[in-house]
């Protein structure tokens, strides 16, 4: 029955020179359109039967938040961010400040984390205790299997700026070729065994022969070129703790949830009309 039911769903031929606004498919009702699919395929560069399964997914988990009434509110969101902030040895205040230089529209960011409050909350409604909370003995097997996710180089040969304007070193990131006297440069080699974390994080999401997001260290703003890294060492287990525990986590919750919409695809109202 499953079988039969997924190679309907996902082996239908969608006539795609039909209307760009057509139904394709109804589940539960909800229309899924030629243009959706279309859509999807090009914005995830996905076939066509991978996006008309994303696409049912969606609609199924969409729908299952609505019938349990799951919102997300400011504060859970910042409870979350911190959360993040703190699995990554960082206080909020300096894990927001860089994330809102990786993320130039902060409010996608915020979206994100929006998401993923409704998708813990979801869970834990739908689980029930099913879902197994891992232990040291599971985050110590998971890092020592998994090692190469914890990988950071052994040190970063960087130029640092300083200055007390933070627009002279805006203008120095976009032009590293500008000379200004309101700026100072020091090379530095950084051992990986001395940084604090935060600075940890900044480095190993920095690609070489790019600069840092700018921060504030002594009343001055800094920004870091980093030139090159040199070797490879794991980070230690207790620094990246929070870190694997979020891992496991995230992966039985990513199980759960397929095998779950899996269920509801078996007893989902699914038409495909063209």
């Amino acid at each position: 029955m499953k079988k039969l039911l997924l190679s309907l769903l996902l082996g239908s031929t969608i006539s795609f020179s039909s209307m760009i606004n057509g139904v394709a498919i109804l589940v539960n009702e909800e229309p899924i359109t030629i243009y959706d699919i279309e859509r999807t395929m090009v914005v995830n560069k996905i076939p066509k039967n991978e996006a008309v399964a994303y696409l049912v997914d969606k609609i199924l988990y969409d729908q299952l938040v609505k019938e349990n009434a799951i919102t997300a509110d400011i504060f859970e969101i910042n409870e979350y961010i911190e959360k993040l902030a703190n699995a990554n040895g960082m206080d909020v205040f300096a894990f927001k400040g860089i994330v809102k230089q990786e993320y130039p529209d902060y409010e996608v960011f915020e979206n994100e984390a929006k998401n993923a409050v409704i998708r813990q909350k979801l869970i834990s409604k739908i689980v029930k205790g099913q879902l197994a909370i891992a232990n040291d003995e599971d985050m110590q097997l998971y890092y020592e299997k998994n090692i190469n996710k914890y990988l950071t180089a052994k040190s970063f040969d960087v130029v640092q700026y300083t200055s007390t304007k933070r627009t002279a070193l805006e203008e120095t990131v976009k032009n590293p070729m500008k000379v200004s006297n309101e700026i100072s440069k020091t090379p530095l080699k950084l051992e990986s065994q001395n940084l604090q974390a935060q600075l940890q994080y900044v480095l190993h999401n920095t690609k070489p022969n790019s600069f840092t997001p700018i921060f504030t260290f002594n009343k001055q703003y800094v920004t870091l070129f980093l030139k090159h890294t040199e070797g490879t060492m794991a980070l230690p287990f207790e620094s990246v703790k929070p870190r694997v525990f979020n891992d496991i986590m995230s992966q039985r919750e990513q199980s759960f949830l397929k095998e779950h919409f899996e269920k509801q695809k078996l007893t989902a109202d699914i038409k495909v009309i063209r």
